[in-house]
């Protein structure tokens, strides 16, 4: 697993983050979902990294990196907080700018980096998610049904309570599916109660403190100056949910395209050569790719 990349930790002003960097080029941040750790992109890291410098962290919250603190506001657990962090990451790094892409919940967090660090993100692609504040406003029969998590989730202690009864049986999963190594290191967090807790508290943060945040781009009307690219699983439900994805972006920045990935949620590890190809495409250089 992740054939060539190096296994670190940086401590950071907030605590220390876990993460995995290999390869040569132009760096390209990317950053996993929930109950994922960074090993879920050992698959599409590997095929990315002859022409991407490729970091893959933990998000703060998740897997080996920090736990922010509670706080009744949750702003430790922010986009906004995990995306300065992450910024401070690869200030350490040496990379002044960089693509990032984030899946489920990083998606967020990579749509927040490149919001209020536009210097920073030269270009932007989001999998499998709109803005928060999109989905709370249109939120109808339909996605409390199948996105209930975002609610229950919100909910003081009973979620890690449920989830630390059989967090396998919760969560799902399996080496077959996610390979051997993957999967371990994903089922040594989700069986950790401080790691499932401050997972949940992302999700508390995502109705409150975030959506304040989308709030306050809207009604100063910012918009991403950044390229975008919006991703979606076509076994997975945003396009029944939202129609036109593309169009949901193109709200929040100026030049969106997007594209579907023939597999469920986990696209990562489903689909990892037809992800690492549209990312490839979009983050590559201009001049020309070889084929992944």
């Amino acid at each position: 697993m992740f054939e060539g990349f190096k296994l670190a930790a940086i401590e950071l002003t907030r605590g220390a983050i876990r993460f995995r960097v290999g390869g040569s080029g132009p760096p390209l941040l990317l950053l996993h979902g929930h109950p994922r750790t960074h090993t879920t992109w050992h698959r599409v890291a590997t095929l990315l990294r002859e022409r991407h410098t490729v970091i893959c962290p933990d998000l703060p919250g998740f897997g080996g990196s920090y736990k922010p603190a509670d706080r009744s506001d949750h702003v430790n657990s922010s986009k906004r907080a995990k995306a300065q962090a992450l910024v401070e990451l690869m200030n350490q790094l040496g990379h002044d700018s960089f693509g990032v892409a984030g899946h489920d919940r990083g998606s967020y967090v990579a749509f927040r980096m490149a919001m209020d660090h536009p210097t920073r993100v030269r270009r932007l692609a989001v999998l499998d998610g709109v803005p928060i504040l999109e989905a709370l406003e249109r939120c109808r029969l339909e996605f409390a049904r199948r996105w209930w998590h975002w609610f229950f989730y919100a909910q003081p202690e009973k979620p890690e309570r449920a989830i630390g009864t059989d967090p396998l049986a919760w969560y799902g999963g399996s080496p077959a599916e996610m390979g051997e190594e993957n999967f371990a290191d994903f089922l040594e967090a989700i069986s950790d109660p401080i790691t499932v807790h401050t997972m949940i508290e992302d999700y508390r943060a995502g109705l409150t403190i975030d959506a304040d945040h989308d709030r306050d781009d809207r009604a100063n009307a910012r918009k991403l100056d950044c390229p975008v690219l919006a991703l979606w699983s076509e076994r997975d439900d945003l396009v029944h949910l939202y129609g036109d994805v593309v169009a949901v972006w193109r709200r929040w920045a100026n030049d969106v395209r997007g594209a579907s990935i023939p597999s469920g949620h986990h696209m990562a590890e489903e689909a990892p050569v037809e992800l690492a190809r549209a990312l490839d495409g979009f983050f590559q250089d201009a001049g020309t790719r070889d084929s992944i």
